[in-house]
């Protein structure tokens, strides 16, 4: 099973290094594993017989030990009633913003981690809209997403971490609740 590195660890602060392709047998692993162990965070008996464990949505691959650019992330969507309508899953290898909205976006209760233990109260102001291109480990083909809303802000957390980025670098230090005007609130 795979180890999350906490905040505390240098490496993940550091900007990870591009994944060569096509993907190795090692590489496809490990992209796989970190699939695997994402979605067993959301399997509630998974984690009552793992104590500590946290209910995730995304998973960065220095965040269990490969400082190398690989994500993944995996969460139900909703429709118009609240019903689960399907899932949202990728397996991205060299994630890259292509184009960023003017518009912002936040998610109003603020952002978590599976490598931060500790709170960090207030607003991680991102992009509305991004386009992202990327390697999908899945279908072994380039793809481009064009995320909105809740999708946007979760794809840009996890490419953060392949940056260094932690989610409470870019929390207001002197007015963490500052609101925007306009800007879409999850």
């Amino acid at each position: 099973m795979l180890h999350i590195v906490k905040d505390s660890t240098p490496s993940l602060r550091s900007r990870c290094k591009e994944v060569p392709l096509p993907l190795s047998k090692e590489n496809q692993e490990l992209i796989d594993e970190m699939l695997r162990y994402l979605l067993s965070t959301q399997d509630p008996d998974f984690r009552k017989k793992h104590p500590g464990t946290r209910e995730g949505v995304g998973l960065a691959a220095p965040q269990v030990g490969h400082n190398v650019r690989m994500l993944v992330i995996s969460y139900p969507r909703y429709n118009a009633n609240g019903e689960i309508d399907g899932k949202t899953e990728y397996q991205l290898v060299n994630p890259k913003i292509t184009t960023t909205s003017v518009r912002k976006a936040y998610l109003d209760a603020g952002e978590g981690c599976l490598s931060v233990d500790e709170e960090h109260p207030g607003h991680v102001i991102r992009h509305f809209k991004i386009t992202v291109e990327a390697f999908d480990a899945k279908s072994h083909q380039n793809i481009v997403i064009t995320a909105r809303g809740y999708d946007a802000i979760v794809l840009q957390h996890e490419i953060d971490h392949l940056d260094g980025i932690l989610f409470y670098d870019r929390i207001d230090k002197v007015h963490p609740d500052k609101t925007i005007p306009g800007a879409y609130v999850c």
